[in-house]
């Protein structure tokens, strides 16, 4: 039976948009984006969906660091004098910085973490953080969907050779599996 990778993404890709964008984010919206461009997904959806994820991921994080953030900042030893830096922007620009913060390369897991820890009011933190995975996910949705022109003759030659290959690691795994199995019952049997 066929592999329809096509199907896969139609049927659950808001899905794998949705918890990928829960801690990482820019890749699966890149993905969300080519696949809206080929017709898989429906680019509002891909846009809404992305941001939903990079917001309940920001938010848990977020809380994290409002209960535990002290604790677990104090492990960073090395970038206290970033972690310094970040509650300056968060006391002089709130706004700013949390809008901001998912675009800056180093911060995207730890800043929420920081801005939970530096006292933030939740209802404050809330708002800016839907505007900025609002902003976050139509920027990185538009650029996958856009690079769907030129990527997608390409993912269409690599879904015709990767159907093979999945069939071919499918077949490692199962002899791998079955031999592992074939030596721990050879190992039960043996005193």
């Amino acid at each position: 039976m066929p592999i329809d990778v096509n199907g896969l993404i139609s049927h659950y890709g808001y899905w794998a948009l949705l918890v990928g964008c829960l801690a990482e984010g820019e890749t699966f919206t890149l993905l969300g984006g080519v696949a809206a461009h080929e017709g898989l997904l429906h680019y509002g959806w891909v846009v809404l969906v992305a941001a939903l994820g990079g917001t309940l991921g920001d938010q848990a994080l977020f809380f994290i660091g409002r209960y535990y953030g002290h604790n677990i900042l104090k492990r960073f030893r090395k970038h206290q004098d970033k972690i310094t830096k970040a509650n300056k922007l968060i006391r002089k620009r709130p706004t700013l910085f949390v809008i901001g913060v998912r675009f800056m390369y180093g911060l995207r897991l730890i800043g929420p973490i920081i801005i939970g820890a530096s006292r933030l009011k939740p209802a404050k933190f809330f708002l800016l953080n839907v505007i900025g995975a609002l902003i976050w996910s139509l920027i990185f949705v538009t650029l996958g969907y856009l690079g769907g022109e030129v990527i997608a003759p390409w993912l269409h030659q690599l879904d015709r050779h990767l159907k093979p290959l999945l069939w071919l690691l499918a077949a490692i795994a199962l002899a791998w599996g079955l031999r592992l199995a074939v030596r721990h019952w050879s190992n039960k049997r043996d005193p």
